[in-house]
């Protein structure tokens, strides 16, 4: 008996299950999660230490690297969405050139921060503030950390390709590694040695390097790909090449604006005092961990978008997002009702400074709004991602942040540092709402 259309539709579109997506979500969530987690083990332990303005100095630290890092997200988001498509069109050789070619850039501006790492160092303290006393533990903690610049963006590539290929259980042993030295040395450098904030620094730029010398050794021994197969000018293949700028261009510039919003956040926060400085630095921690949760959905979906795509199957597109909006909001709802019930003690972990802390609790509500307002934006973009329709993310970023600046404009003289926060759900808000308009248009470009 021969099956409808509709019916074929139905069982392609049921073909990944909820169980197979969460086999793909959650260890994606794992290793996505344990990015924040480095920054708060680095800030719990700092807040060990009776003095803000190291936890200050190590924030500052950390917003510097991020806008540097950041910059060239493209690495990971972007190697992980093309060789993804490459894996749906089984075309080996580009899968491996989704590698070499971003591994390349990876280095050279790697090099180049190590290069320009003064005045790099010098701009910043003098765009994002703060006292005297917490300019001194930023560089302290930058002029460190600077030296892990091209492992960290090394292990970017490495764990956006073996994404793209959903090795996704080597991507998490990389993370695991990377994360559990770290944390490690943190306590032992800081806690036992007293190193303070040159203590937290030095931990984390050992596990960088030791995350990429064992990135590349499970590449090693889990592929077959023979170096003998590989030429140079392979790289330079012009239709491939051109594609990847063009995204990464895209990427690029959606970044920036990004990073202009948290740069004039933490800038604002630096201006009120230490303590504000501090407090906001612990809800910033609190906020990245969410959004990295919501990422390991977003990455899971980006990865069967992707192959979708690279397949040409409408149904396995239409059924990454289904799963993507339902697995995010319910995570959403979970997070927000965590955040009433034990938020109290999830700020105390992060801090031991009462002054510090009662200011984190007057404004963890803005923790309890933000993943309802968040997540479906968090969410596109990573099916975009694995689209790589950069442009739309870039757009929408564009917009949101206007948003966020009006509302600084507007509410910060009046509310002060509550209306940082209020800007900044906006800006959240904005996400989702400006992003959810241009899924018409990636479902009418690929699937036209």
């Amino acid at each position: 008996m021969r099956l409808s259309t509709s019916t074929l539709e139905t069982k392609k579109a049921t073909s990944i299950t909820n169980w197979q997506y969460l086999t793909l979500a959650v260890p994606l969530i794992i290793s996505g999660i344990s990015t924040p987690i480095l920054g708060a083990v680095d800030t719990a332990v700092i807040g060990r230490i009776p003095n803000p303005a190291s936890i200050g100095g190590v924030a500052i630290g950390a917003v510097i690297f991020n806008t540097m890092y950041w910059l060239l997200g493209f690495l990971r988001v972007g190697t992980s969405g093309f060789t993804a498509q490459a894996e749906g069109a089984n075309d080996q050789k580009e899968v491996f050139l989704c590698l070499f070619r971003p591994a390349i850039i990876a280095i050279l501006f790697g090099v180049l921060f190590i290069l320009l790492q003064k005045p790099i160092l010098q701009i910043s303290l003098f765009l994002f503030g703060g006292s005297e006393a917490v300019k001194s533990f930023a560089a302290d903690y930058f002029l460190i950390r600077i030296w892990g610049a091209p492992f960290i963006l090394l292990n970017y590539v490495i764990i956006g390709w073996l994404m793209g290929r959903s090795k996704v259980k080597l991507s998490l042993a990389i993370q695991i590694l990377m994360n559990l030295l770290n944390i490690s040395l943190d306590l032992l450098f800081v806690l036992v040695f007293g190193m303070g904030v040159d203590g937290v620094a030095f931990a984390t730029v050992i596990a960088e390097i030791s995350a990429v010398i064992f990135g590349f050794a499970l590449i090693i021994r889990t592929t077959t790909f023979k170096v003998n197969d590989f030429k140079f000018k392979m790289l330079l293949e012009s239709k491939s090449l051109i594609r990847m700028l063009r995204v990464n261009r895209d990427i690029f510039f959606r970044t920036i604006c990004l990073l202009t919003m948290t740069g004039l956040f933490t800038a604002k926060g630096a201006s009120m005092g230490e303590v504000t400085l501090a407090a906001n630095a612990v809800l910033l921690q609190i906020h990245y961990i969410m959004a990295y949760l919501f990422g390991g959905f977003a990455n899971a979906s980006g990865i069967l978008v992707g192959k979708s795509i690279g397949a040409r199957d409408r149904y396995l597109y239409k059924r990454a997002l289904s799963l993507s909006a339902g697995w995010g909001l319910g995570s959403a709802i979970l997070l927000a009702l965590t955040i009433i019930v034990v938020g109290d003690q999830i700020v105390g972990f992060f801090t031991t400074l009462p002054e510090v802390k009662d200011i984190a609790l007057e404004l963890l509500v803005w923790m309890v709004v933000f993943p309802i307002v968040g997540f479906w934006g968090l969410q596109l973009e990573g099916i975009f991602f694995g689209a790589t329709e950069a442009k739309y993310i870039r757009d929408s970023i564009v917009l949101s942040l206007l948003v966020f600046l009006a509302a600084l404009w507007l509410l910060v003289p009046i509310y002060h540092n509550t209306g940082v926060w209020v800007a900044f759900i906006l800006f959240s808000l904005s996400r989702s709402f400006f992003l959810t308009l241009f899924v018409p248009k990636l479902t009418k470009a690929n699937f036209s």
